[in-house]
């Protein structure tokens, strides 16, 4: 039998503090812990879900793997090669395989460039092509996610939301990457063009087999689009699994929270788990062993004494919890 295909992307224990500092001397009083030790693997092709609530790290460490805020811990391997130690031209050509498409489509584009030079700027930085070749490839992936290539010479405040991050789309795909971290890219959207925007992400997978880490807080949107589901508490991932399995039965107490705040008209998506949303802790001083304790009804003195690691169960999935 052969071996399973190694990982395009591997995290292991990846850590992300913010350091929190008063006084005169600026003098380090503490830390806000956003990602606590994180782990996960995705695959070629693959599109991995990463939901939880807001402030619990998603979006943190999406932007920790794009080198766009430093780790504090932690590795990175890179289709067989630990990210972190490159420079000159393994550092480009690592920033070229690994792009982002980011949450607003207003903020994240330039009001002063036009299309054209958002799109030609990856190329122009990495140094690939002739200007005429630019200029083709430029026309070539306005076409290839929706729009005309006549509208090259607009600006960005021309274009209606969806349009905005189809060019965002687009200028993600420009140096033909193999990953692309999504944060949130259709929660600033009508619910018609989120759907629009999810079908065009599913396209490109399919003709460029493109892998996506695909962040986001709304449920419905991730059960449509993702293979597995990472489900993120307080800077750590408290259960993984297949889609289809973890939205069927999500076996950590917080998922299925999460899961129960989402309105259904399936009965079998009902579920008669509750908890407390109030008194969320804080990244600053997190409970002592399992973080859920505070807002779980299953917590007993081990989930006080003993923080649960993140191990496989029987069925294939990943969980973090004394009790399940």
């Amino acid at each position: 039998m052969a071996p399973p295909p190694a990982p395009l992307l591997s995290v292991r224990g990846l850590k992300v503090h913010f350091p929190i500092r008063q006084g005169v001397f600026q003098r380090q009083v503490g830390a806000v812990r956003a990602v606590d030790g994180v782990s996960f693997d995705i695959g070629r092709a693959e599109t991995l879900g990463l939901v939880g609530e807001s402030g619990c790290g998603k979006s943190t460490t999406g932007l920790a793997l794009t080198g766009l805020v430093p780790l504090t811990d932690g590795e990175v391997t890179f289709d067989g090669a630990r990210v972190g130690s490159e420079t000159g031209r393994d550092l480009a050509r690592f920033r070229q395989r690994m792009q982002i498409v980011f949450q607003d489509p207003f903020s994240s584009l330039n009001p002063r460039q036009r299309v054209r030079d958002i799109l030609r700027a990856p190329l122009e930085i990495h140094r690939i092509g002739t200007t005429a070749e630019r200029r083709e490839a430029v026309f070539a992936m306005m076409n290839r996610v929706g729009l005309r290539p006549d509208q090259a010479e607009n600006y960005p405040h021309q274009f209606s939301g969806g349009q905005r991050q189809r060019i965002g789309i687009a200028r993600a795909l420009m140096l033909n990457p193999d990953v692309i971290i999504c944060d949130e890219p259709v929660s600033a959207l009508d619910v018609s063009v989120q759907a629009q925007i999810l079908n065009l992400l599913e396209d490109l997978q399919d003709e460029l087999g493109v892998a996506f880490l695909f962040i986001s807080h709304d449920l419905g949107v991730v059960e449509h689009i993702s293979n597995r589901v990472a489900v993120m508490y307080l800077g750590k991932i408290v259960e993984m699994a297949r889609r289809e399995a973890l939205f069927a039965a999500p076996a950590h107490p917080y998922s299925e929270l999460l899961l129960g705040s989402t309105p259904s008209l399936d009965p079998r998506r009902r579920h008669r788990f509750s908890a407390g949303f109030e008194d969320v802790p804080s990244a600053t001083a997190k409970p002592s062993g399992c973080a859920f304790r505070t807002r779980c009804p299953l917590a007993d003195e081990r989930c006080r004494a003993e923080e649960p690691a993140l191990s496989p169960r029987a069925d294939g999935r990943l969980l973090a919890c004394h009790h399940r």
